[in-house]
């Protein structure tokens, strides 16, 4: 495999001790835990070791890794094996990828009640999928799937979303036979839409009243009450929980690259590194 030409590593050596100093009082202690950990992986600041060819004596000195959850480099051997451990649990059936979307008016709302709401949106999307699968007018099955949470988009902006992996079908009431679903259609949409959209919206709510959320910044105003209830009518009046539906039949090696919005040609990165290195470490998750 090529090396690429900018690790995250690089970039955040780069930005150096100017972009600590910057934004110091507005990084947490675990997003500063971050940085630094991948700024000193594999240096001889975290220590080494001397390697030696028993054939021919040769020693080379290797640095210590920062196993950080969040450097890239570190976690390629854990994601591999990940990886590798769901091909093997993988059916004789055709996949289906789903994505499961809130609106862009709650994200400053999120990122302030990330534990609760990111739980939330696993498990408004999994109760969804389990109960619309489960209706005889539709697959009429119990099904399984695979959620993973993005925090980011194409352009490391915050958009939390979860991409659903999920089997073309799923087991009988009485588990006695495999149910399967259509070529190229699992489904509908619009029912998994306005089914999440409830639940999403039935836990915020019951999280207000809890007092399980908090409100800082520019969401102070939404810790009264009505405010909170007419931002809820607000942001979820029109189409909300977007979700795409498609089908996977194959898992493959992806490789990324930086893109044009609205064109179809690949360009290269165009960010200094502080911002880019700002815009990842907001998006360092919680223990």
């Amino acid at each position: 495999m090529t090396r690429p030409p900018w690790e995250v590593t690089a970039i955040i050596r780069r930005a150096g001790d100017k972009f600590f100093e910057r934004y110091r009082d507005s990084l947490t202690w675990s997003q500063l835990k971050v940085l630094r950990a991948i700024a000193r992986c594999r240096t001889a600041a975290l220590g080494g070791h001397r390697d030696q060819c028993v054939r021919c004596g040769h020693q080379a000195i290797s640095y210590n890794s920062c196993r950080n959850r969040h450097c890239p480099k570190c976690q390629t051997n854990a994601r591999e094996k990940w990886l590798c451990a769901r091909r093997q649990e993988l059916l004789p059936v055709g996949y289906f990828h789903l994505v499961f979307s809130v609106p862009h008016a709650l994200v400053p709302l999120i990122w302030q009640n990330q534990r609760y709401l990111f739980g939330l949106l696993f498990e408004a999307s999994a109760a969804t999928l389990l109960e619309v699968a489960a209706d005889p007018a539709r697959l009429g099955a119990e099904i399984g799937f695979l959620s993973i949470l993005h925090t980011w988009g194409q352009t490391l902006q915050r958009h939390p979303h979860l991409h659903c992996v999920v089997p073309g079908g799923g087991l009988s009431p009485d588990h006695s036979r495999w149910i399967r679903s259509a070529p190229h259609f699992f489904l509908p949409v619009r029912v998994l839409s306005r089914v999440f959209r409830g639940k999403f919206v039935a836990g915020l709510r019951q999280a207000f009243l809890r007092k399980q959320l908090v409100f800082l910044g520019q969401c102070q105003s939404l810790a009264n009450e009505k405010a909170f209830a007419a931002f809820l009518r607000t942001v979820f009046s029109g189409r909300v929980g977007r979700l795409c539906q498609g089908s996977l039949w194959y898992m493959r090696k992806l490789s990324f690259q930086a893109s044009n919005k609205g064109l179809n040609r690949p360009s290269p990165p165009r960010c200094q590194s502080a911002p880019l290195v700002r815009n990842y470490v907001l998006h360092a998750l919680f223990r």
